[in-house]
């Protein structure tokens, strides 16, 4: 189940508050690790660790990292001064304490309360990747809006890990996160997306709340065997609190697995037969054979019938990219690589800004 082995720092690649990026000796091999410093503490180079290697071993894509789970000349480490008794990770080794909204008492009327969401605009992803791009897309035509991203755990955990996120906040392209469930380390903590839904409108009072996982989605060439199938829950949540609930697309033709190809199965499978509610799908205006064949999934799945359905033009991403400066990829495919992926994304974009802000 796990592979742990003992190695040597030998070199600091990149480190900030939070995460630090090393070269770790083990045996004759030297690789790269992460050390989260607020779970381990300080590392150096010279520095003997007990470290995962399972994601390396197993060749995996987001999590091909070795992760520091001790540092031997550091073994110990005080509690944090924060003042929440909520454990994430609860009942494994790494637990570790959280101060969640739900708890605080200043905002305990808040959860208390009846809430509506009152049309409040969220829209729900199912990749990490999806949020840099469409957060740029929004603020590069609004540029004084605020937006909260919601970072599910679905994938990574730790929201330090993403890169996306620290560039987002970096440029001022999101304005505060909220993690949730065992997912941690955002400007919030919440024990669940319901909470975390109110504590975006009425803490944060972001004009957008985009939610998706962390990096490194799971899947397993099944039907519903993946875990962006929490993106069915939150809408259904989103509508059930009276939000307005926009359903993100997966969509590419640049995918090597065919059941990727146009509006990926995943999408289908959760707007056809998981979402509970009628949602807003945004659906990218591309050249015509393309088109053709996202018309053929959208009828074929009954897709009209069960959701709105907005065909929008995604042009004018590039320009977005360029604008803030931003590289992002998905799948390890960038813009050049992957165009109707991102031209989806500013599809989304564009149908916010021009509907509702």
């Amino acid at each position: 189940m796990i592979e742990i082995k003992l190695g040597k720092i030998t070199n600091i690649i990149s480190e900030d508050k939070n995460t630090t990026i090393v070269e770790v000796k083990i045996g004759d091999e030297i690789n790269k690790a992460i050390n989260y410093t607020n779970i381990t503490g300080i590392i150096k180079v010279d520095d003997y660790v007990i470290v995962n290697t399972t994601a390396v071993r197993l060749n995996l894509g987001t999590g091909g990292y070795h992760f520091i789970i001790s540092i031997l000349n550091n073994i110990e480490k005080e509690i944090s001064d924060t003042d929440g008794h909520i454990m994430k990770m609860r009942y494994t080794p790494q637990q570790i304490r959280c101060s969640t909204l739900e708890e605080k008492s200043e905002y305990n009327k808040l959860f208390n309360k009846n809430i509506s969401l009152k049309e409040s605009i969220y829209a729900v992803g199912e990749l990490h990747s999806m949020i840099e791009p469409l957060a740029a897309s929004i603020k590069f035509k609004r540029p004084r809006v605020r937006i909260c991203y919601i970072m599910t755990d679905g994938g990574a955990l730790p929201i330090n890990f993403s890169n996306s996120v620290k560039r987002l906040k970096e440029k001022s392209l999101i304005d505060k996160t909220i993690t949730i469930n065992h997912a941690f380390g955002g400007d919030y903590e919440c024990i669940n997306i319901y909470s975390a839904l109110i504590a975006a409108k009425e803490i944060v009072k972001a004009d957008v709340t985009l939610i998706a996982m962390g990096p490194g989605i799971v899947g397993t060439n099944t039907k519903y065997g993946f875990s962006g199938i929490e993106q069915a829950y939150i809408l259904d949540g989103i509508i059930k609190l009276g939000g307005n609930g926009i359903c993100i697309p997966r969509i590419s033709f640049e995918d090597d697995r065919l059941r990727h190809i146009g509006i990926s199965h995943h999408t289908i499978t959760i707007l056809s037969e998981i979402v509970n509610n009628r949602v807003n799908v945004v659906i990218p205006m591309l050249d015509i054979d393309k088109n053709h064949i996202i018309e053929k999934q959208l009828k074929n799945n009954h897709l009209y019938d069960k959701h709105n359905i907005y065909h929008i033009s995604g042009e004018g991403i590039e320009d977005v990219i360029k604008s803030f400066n931003i590289t992002p990829t998905s799948m390890g495919k960038n813009f050049e690589q992957n165009k109707d992926y991102y031209y989806a994304l500013n599809a989304v974009g564009n149908f916010i800004c021009s509907n509702y802000l």
